[in-house]
């Protein structure tokens, strides 16, 4: 469906049609009628600071300006907007393209947009080492802050540069109320900071943006179509001779960009011309972009479920998303949930396992004692005294992987008694099968070991890359197998007497920036009735398919931590649990989880 253009773009753009370029001419568009000094409106003030103290971007110095609007009111009920803009010197002249001093004056004084605070900032510089500034180029911190596909540019905007005008105006901390720009690379940084942080930033307009493959921007249209939508509201500003080089073509990447938004139901826009790489055809056409981004406000920006691709109603439910169950841990592992909805959990850092009923009521169920000998390494934390959970048939036994102690014990909940069940083992996740078969994972030996009922444990299968969570699928004749430092969740087929053959690295995952890590951080695992694949992973919780593909990702809640293990509850099958560090979440899924205790699922046929 060809997305909505306001009637006062539509009428620009039959303006633009004359005034595009073929190639080598240079370009030349009219000024917008809100981009010039109009009598009777009252003119912003605009100030020009330098930061040089980020912690981020170390030893780093930017300019930045701020601009006040004269209709703000220091106090007021309601507090101003905010709209950042990268490449900020370009944005604030009143001479360049964008002239935004004046289309903010006018476009507040007619009410098209919110009272708003623009805050227009530079890159970063590293100058060079002192006594050298003569013969020695400084460090250009650009491209490394605007184009790496990660979150540090955001972190940098929202820890250490805004708090400082916070401080001297009052802004809207509702994301809804800020607004995000730039051009090529501070184009996709605009989008950057609206991607990994929605809850701060939800309306973007990216003017050339370098969706390229420079830093890890091309994985962008493939990864919007697979993620959980996002509430955002982006515009898409571009023109087809726009740069072709070694990293991609730019007109190209931003039609990707614009099908997958569109594919996944996003509230998006867009105008292409003819123009070449540069900011003079999205300057012209900022006024009508801004009333754009700013429609109906102060009414939220939302997702929408019926215009999502076809899996996301399939996994996802419309409001329901994730809940806060429990908060203020060291960091959370091995969910479990009893047959009667009792959730279970670890806590690696205080050494216990915590217990929440039903009603809600949280306790701890047990606690391990201090390790005998601490590591050497300062730095070394000492072995967990509980990492990965799960029940067994019965309903009533929680076993438990216990490096500290170098066993697997199972705890009767009722009594709370721990008994041995494996020893001299290092495990770190476990998953019980209805028969009563332990399958188990010892990372340092990149193994997975078997204990069937009334046998001694053996070593089903060590030729892994690496192991880490462990799952059974729904019928219970594959078991899966993370690598947490690798990309892959590996599948072996069980063999009639539980044993494990013809092992393959299986389930393809998306790997997060090598700027972050090179390593997917594969941890725990659930499956679905219907035979999906849920792993928890640093880029979110990536939902597979059979044949091993990445379908879908379920992020975590804004401004929390990724997910390290997750599990379905048993009484209510389509709830999901999931530990993000010092917290613990849950949220209702269109999927019903499968549960190894119990009897085998048969799924459907998969589709290929």
């Amino acid at each position: 469906m060809r997305p909505l253009i306001t009637l006062a773009l539509s009428l620009l753009l039959t303006t633009l049609a004359s005034a595009q370029t073929t190639p080598r001419q240079k370009e030349s568009y009219p000024i917008h009628p809100d981009a010039t000094r109009l009598p009777g409106v009252p003119q912003g003030t605009v100030t020009k600071h330098t930061f040089t103290d980020s912690q981020l971007f170390p030893g780093t110095e930017r300019d930045y300006y701020v601009y006040v609007p004269a209709q703000y009111q220091p106090g007021a009920d309601k507090p101003a907007c905010l709209m950042v803009f990268q490449d900020g010197h370009r944005f604030v002249s009143e001479t360049g393209p964008s002239k935004i001093p004046i289309v903010f004056d006018n476009l507040i004084h007619k009410g098209d947009m919110p009272v708003t605070i623009g805050v227009f900032v530079d890159p970063g510089v590293l100058p060079p080492p002192e006594g050298r500034a003569d013969d020695a180029q400084p460090r250009l911190n650009r491209s490394f802050e605007y184009d790496t596909f990660d979150d540090r540019y955001a972190s940098f905007l929202i820890y250490e540069l805004l708090p400082e005008i916070d401080a001297q105006y009052t802004i809207s901390a509702d994301p809804n109320d800020r607004a995000i720009c730039g051009a090529s690379s501070g184009a996709i940084a605009a989008f950057n900071v609206a991607w990994f942080r929605p809850d701060q930033f939800r309306r973007v307009y990216s003017i050339v943006g370098t969706f390229v493959g420079l830093r890890g921007g091309n994985e962008y249209p493939v990864l919007v179509r697979k993620t959980e939508p996002k509430p955002l509201r982006i515009f898409l500003q571009d023109g087809s001779n726009d740069l072709d080089i070694y990293c991609g073509d730019w007109f190209v990447a931003n039609q990707d960009m614009l099908s997958a938004l569109q594919y996944n139901g996003y509230e998006v826009d867009h105008l292409w011309g003819e123009g070449y790489h540069g900011a003079k055809h999205g300057g012209a056409i900022m006024p009508d972009v801004l009333r754009w981004l700013w429609k109906d406000y102060p009414k939220p920006v939302t997702t929408h479920l019926d215009q999502r691709g076809e899996r996301f109603a399939d996994i996802i439910l419309e409001d329901e998303p994730w809940e806060l169950v429990s908060h203020g841990h060291g960091f959370t592992e091995g969910p479990a949930v009893a047959p009667d909805g009792t959730l279970y959990f670890s806590d690696l850092d205080t050494r216990e396992i915590f217990k929440i009923t039903p009603d809600g009521e949280k306790s701890v169920f047990w606690k391990g004692d201090p390790p005998a000998r601490m590591p050497t390494n300062p730095n070394q934390k000492p072995p967990f005294a509980a990492n990965g959970l799960a029940f067994g048939p019965d309903g009533k036994n929680l076993y438990a992987c216990m490096p500290a102690t170098n066993q697997v014990g199972a705890f009767d909940t009722h009594t709370g008694e721990l008994t041995t069940v494996v020893k001299d083992v290092r495990p770190n996740d476990i998953v019980v099968a209805h028969d009563g078969t332990l399958y188990f994972t010892e990372p340092g030996k990149r193994a997975v070991w078997m204990k069937r009922p009334g046998e001694e444990a053996v070593i089903a299968a060590d030729d892994y890359s690496g192991t880490n969570g462990v799952a059974l699928s729904p019928d219970q004749t594959l078991l899966y197998a993370a690598d947490f430092q690798g990309r892959y969740v590996w599948s072996a087929q069980i063999q009639p007497d539980g044993s494990l053959a013809h092992n393959q690295p299986f389930f393809h995952l998306h790997l997060p920036p090598a700027s972050v890590s090179t390593r997917s951080h594969a941890d725990g695992m659930a499956v679905s009735t219907e035979g999906w694949l849920l792993v928890a992973t640093i880029m979110g919780i990536q939902v597979c398919d059979a044949p091993g593909r990445v379908n879908m990702i379920l992020p975590p809640p804004p401004g929390s931590l990724h997910a390290a293990n997750i599990t379905f509850d048993p009484s209510d099958p389509t709830l999901l649990y999931a530990t993000c560090h010092d917290k613990v979440f849950k949220r209702r899924l269109n999927i019903s989880g499968a549960f190894p205790w119990r009897n085998p699922v048969s799924p459907p046929k998969p589709k290929l």
